[in-house]
């Protein structure tokens, strides 16, 4: 029993032998010496290094700058929100103030009339007022008007406004019944034609 086992150990010591002895395998530890690193990689660590310091301040910098433009921010909503709302321009009516004549073009138009009424001839004063009124809107809308429109017609176009409808219609009705119905025209239809011209021309009064 015991020679057996000297030769298991025998047999195992020879194997064990020719293992160290094969070529194929290594049980020395060899030596590892790791390459240098390049240059560039050496500059760049110096130069992180050298920036370090800086790069702290660069961070806190950045940092104070961030909160300052959100304070900013919040303070400019609530300044917005605070500010009094403008107040609403209240829009202009349809164009009825580009229709009235220059003021003083339609004092100077008046005192035309005028002179013609004194000499008694209300019919041609009368008519002065309608023609005045007439190039007026042919002036602004010239594309509204034809010849073949009455002055009835002339005074219920869209494209005159409102308030010059009654002063051109009255004083259409005393031209047309002149001229195509053969009535003379008295001072007292002058006079309305006059008033209603004034009172579109003139709102704010004669010596405004």
């Amino acid at each position: 029993m015991q020679t057996r086992a000297s030769a298991t150990d025998e047999a195992l010591v020879q194997a064990h032998d020719r293992l160290l002895k094969d070529p194929g395998f290594q049980f020395d530890r060899v030596g590892f010496t790791p390459p240098k690193a390049p240059g560039w990689l050496h500059w760049i660590g110096d130069a992180i290094q050298f920036l370090a310091p800086l790069l702290k301040w660069v961070f806190w910098g950045g940092l104070v700058l961030v909160v300052g433009l959100i304070l900013f921010a919040i303070g400019r909503e609530i300044l917005r929100l605070r500010r009094p709302r403008p107040k609403a321009v209240k829009p202009k009516a349809s164009g009825e103030t580009e229709w009235r004549p220059e003021a003083q073009a339609a004092r100077d138009l008046l005192t035309e009339a005028d002179a013609l009424a004194a000499q008694g001839l209300y019919a041609e004063a009368s008519h002065l007022l309608l023609l005045r009124s007439v190039q007026d809107i042919e002036k602004r809308q010239p594309r509204a008007l034809r010849a073949s429109l009455t002055t009835r017609e002339i005074a219920g176009l869209k494209a005159v406004p409102e308030s010059a409808r009654p002063a051109f219609a009255q004083i259409g009705r005393v031209v047309e019944r002149s001229l195509f119905g053969g009535a003379p025209v008295q001072a007292d239809d002058f006079a309305s034609c006059r008033q209603a011209y004034e009172a579109f021309a003139l709102p704010e009064g004669w010596r405004a």
